[in-house]
C-alpha cells in the first residue's frame, strides 16, 4: 500500500471508476459527494480495498485531489475548501458554449478551475474518455491505454504522470492547461474519445 492518500470529489460514474482503480493500486482513498458520507455505504462496499467515505472538506486533505463532479457543479464543490499548494487533477469538461466554440486566446475550462481552486495545481487528466471504456483493464494487448494529461506546473505533472502508470495507464503530456487543454476539450478537441494504446517497447 503507497502512503499517498488521495482524496475524490464525485462519487458519480468516473469517481467511482477512479476509485476503482487507485484502490486496486494500493493507494489510500477517500471519496466524497454533496450528499454526505452515509450515502456511499454501499458505493465503499462494492469497491473495497483501503477506501472510506466522507465530506468534500475531508477528501480535500488528500495529498493528490481529483475533481470529478458535473461542470455545473465545479465551483460550488471548491468553494468551501482549501486547496492551497494542492495538486488537483481536474477530471470536469465542460458543456457550456463558451468553452466548446471558445476563441482563440480564451481561457480553458481547467484553467477556470484554477480560478476557482485558488492555490492549486491544477492537472487536467482522466477526461477523455467514457466511463465504461475508462473502467476496462488499462493493459490491453502488448500496450497500455493512453491517459492526456496537461498543467502548467512540471511538479505537479510528475507526481500525476506516476499515478497514470501506477494503476496501469499510459500518460501523454499535452503541456500547458491553454494548449493542451484545448486539445482535451470534451466535446470540441480532438483528443476526447480516442481509445488509444500505446504499445510496449
Amino acid at each position: 500500500m503507497y502512503k499517498m492518500k488521495i482524496g475524490i470529489i464525485g462519487a458519480g460514474a468516473i469517481g467511482t471508476t477512479l476509485a476503482n482503480h487507485l484502490t486496486e493500486a494500493g493507494y489510500q482513498v477517500i471519496i466524497s459527494n454533496s450528499r454526505g458520507a452515509d450515502t456511499l455505504t454501499e458505493k465503499i462496499k462494492q469497491i473495497g480495498g483501503n477506501i472510506t467515505a466522507g465530506s468534500v472538506q475531508e477528501a480535500a486533505q488528500g495529498d493528490v485531489v481529483f475533481l470529478a463532479v458535473r461542470w455545473e457543479h465545479a465551483q460550488e464543490a471548491l468553494s468551501n475548501i482549501l486547496l492551497e499548494g494542492k495538486i488537483l487533477i481536474d477530471v470536469t469538461n465542460a458543456s457550456l458554449p463558451e468553452f466548446v466554440l471558445a476563441e482563440p486566446g480564451s481561457k480553458t475550462s481547467s484553467e477556470v478551475v484554477s480560478q476557482w481552486a485558488k492555490g492549486a495545481k491544477v492537472v487536467k487528466a482522466f477526461n477523455t474518455l467514457y466511463a465504461n471504456v475508462l473502467a476496462e483493464n488499462p493493459q490491453v494487448a502488448n500496450g497500455n491505454r493512453v491517459i492526456f494529461y496537461s498543467g502548467n506546473y512540471d511538479d505537479a505533472k510528475d507526481v500525476v504522470s506516476g499515478i497514470i502508470n501506477r494503476i496501469g495507464f499510459a500518460g501523454i503530456d499535452l503541456g500547458t492547461l491553454h494548449e493542451g487543454g484545448k486539445l482535451q476539450r470534451f466535446p470540441g478537441g480532438s483528443l476526447p474519445t480516442l481509445n488509444l494504446i500505446k504499445l510496449k517497447k
